[in-house]
């Protein structure tokens, strides 16, 4: 092992009580602010009195409208501008997490959007600015620096090589204990960056003009929630600027999509088996032709359909142009909420799978191929929250797709009290968190047996709390169950 992977997992073993820090515990001093009718130079007279590079610029209710850094005053001054209003120049809709958020969540929005800071807010006034250095030992672990690797990867094979690193390095972190709300997230943004890089390298080997598009991920990609053993779920929507056919643009896109599909294989995210991959050219199609495909499952209730909308329905936006994504969420998110007979036939759908429970509430097992007397943790287990939670949030037409986010944005709406959201959301990552454990304990991955545990195995303390996970999860179908009279 090289000395500097030695120091690396040194430095990540040593600061994970950190990355579970809420930001609340994170803020040391007042935010530095002023008002947006304010003056360029008094902005910067309050930034030079207080020593800062920025300031915040908020409201009367001291809430938030942007940020007015050194960066804007370097264009306000080449524009002769610094005697203008700073809510005329600052940066309008500066990022913004909740105090009670975690450190690691900062940490992941910054390398996502590639900012320097985020505001933290308390009730939706401003609370605190945590910065890239108050982060610094987080932008120095294994995910700042494997970012900047994947970035200047000039090919596939050296991608391949830092795709192997980042499942060495989520193994150390599962060993470690990270939580699996964090860990999820990490594999998943780091998961994010190396796909995003592999289409900039491929793209270079592919030229057309005039077509807008926009790479899709599906299924637990699109939420966020990817593990190990993963395979590739994804799609592409596009657009023609001069009126080509979709055909003839299809015809151009797929030989792309291939390569990428190809080389996100090689860099281990399993060829699909299914083909829910952006070289099928069902899935690489106009923004009308999504609108009509899953226009047709909303009319449709037979197994096929509700299945499919399981999987397409869970779509973010990963490369290219967002707003294709943004628009296609906002045409569904209108005809879900008031296809509610969907809706119902999607219920019934989920209540298909229970909790692997038995009357005694002891565990009930399956012999499955390479997996003797074991459970399902995908599809018995987190699999029972993510499709209600999916329910939930097309039937009050939210946009989240991320389980958690999902529970904690519908739960209100759906009649769960803030206790039982949180117990809800721990039950789902408990199971999360085996599902991780037991895949990062095996050097080999059988497909078959990447998602199951003999219950027998586990110690009493988490056959006990899988045991409550599973009620949780049963009492959240019964939650549904009453809601659409199933």
């Amino acid at each position: 092992m090289s000395a500097k992977k030695v120091e690396l997992e040194h430095r990540l073993a040593g600061e994970q009580q950190t990355l579970a820090l809420s930001l609340r515990a994170l803020i040391r001093n007042a935010p530095v602010v002023c008002r947006g009718e304010q003056s360029v130079r008094e902005a910067v007279a309050i930034m030079h009195e207080h020593g800062v590079g920025s300031v915040v610029v908020v409201d009367a209710d001291a809430r938030p409208l942007g940020i007015f850094s050194e960066r804007d005053l370097v264009a306000a001054v080449a524009c002769g501008a610094d005697t203008q209003c700073v809510a005329e120049l600052m940066t309008r809709d500066p990022i913004a997490l909740p105090a009670h958020a975690f450190a690691y969540e900062a940490a992941l929005a910054m390398i996502a959007n590639r900012i320097r800071h985020v505001l933290v807010t308390d009730d939706e006034k401003l609370f605190g600015v945590v910065s890239e250095r108050d982060l610094f030992s987080l932008q120095r672990l294994g995910l700042g620096e494997l970012t900047t690797e994947i970035r200047l990867a000039a090919d596939v094979p050296i991608l391949e090589n830092i795709a192997a690193e980042i499942r060495k390095l989520t193994r150390l972190l599962v060993e470690q204990g990270v939580a699996a709300e964090q860990l999820t997230l990490y594999v998943s943004v780091l998961n994010d960056r190396l796909c995003q890089r592999v289409l900039e390298v491929v793209r270079k080997r592919h030229q057309w003009e005039q077509i807008s598009w926009c790479w899709l991920g599906f299924g637990s990609e699109g939420r966020l929630e990817q593990t190990f053993s993963t395979d590739q779920d994804n799609g592409i929507i596009f657009t023609a600027h001069d009126g080509a056919a979709p055909d003839a643009v299809r015809a151009r896109l797929l030989p792309f999509a291939r390569e990428v599909n190809e080389a996100l294989d090689a860099c281990g995210f399993r060829w699909c088996k299914g083909n829910v991959m952006a070289s099928n050219p069902e899935l690489c199609l106009s923004a009308e032709e999504w609108r009509r495909k899953m226009g047709g499952w909303l009319e449709k209730w037979e197994a096929k359909a509700l299945l499919e909308a399981t999987i397409y329905f869970d779509f973010r936006a990963l490369y290219g142009d967002a707003t294709l994504a943004t628009d296609l969420r906002r045409w569904m998110l209108e005809r879900t909420r008031a296809h509610s007979a969907f809706l119902h036939q999607m219920g019934k759908n989920a209540l298909q799978s229970r909790p692997p429970l038995g009357t005694l509430r002891d565990f009930v097992t399956e012999d499955a191929p390479d997996a003797p007397h074991s459970i399902d943790l995908k599809g018995s287990g987190v699999r029972l929250f993510t499709d209600v939670a999916r329910i939930f949030t097309l039937a009050q037409g939210l946009p989240q797709t991320n389980t958690v986010e999902r529970l904690r944005a519908a739960g209100p709406g759906s009649r769960m009290s803030p206790a039982d959201i949180d117990a809800t959301v721990d039950a789902f990552l408990f199971i999360q968190r085996l599902r991780l454990r037991h895949q990062a304990s095996q050097e080999e991955l059988a497909e078959g047996s990447a998602n199951r545990i003999d219950p027998d195995k586990l110690n009493e303390l988490d056959r006990h709390t899988l045991k409550e996970a599973f009620r949780l999860a049963r009492k959240l179908q019964q939650r549904l169950a009453l809601a659409y009279q199933l």
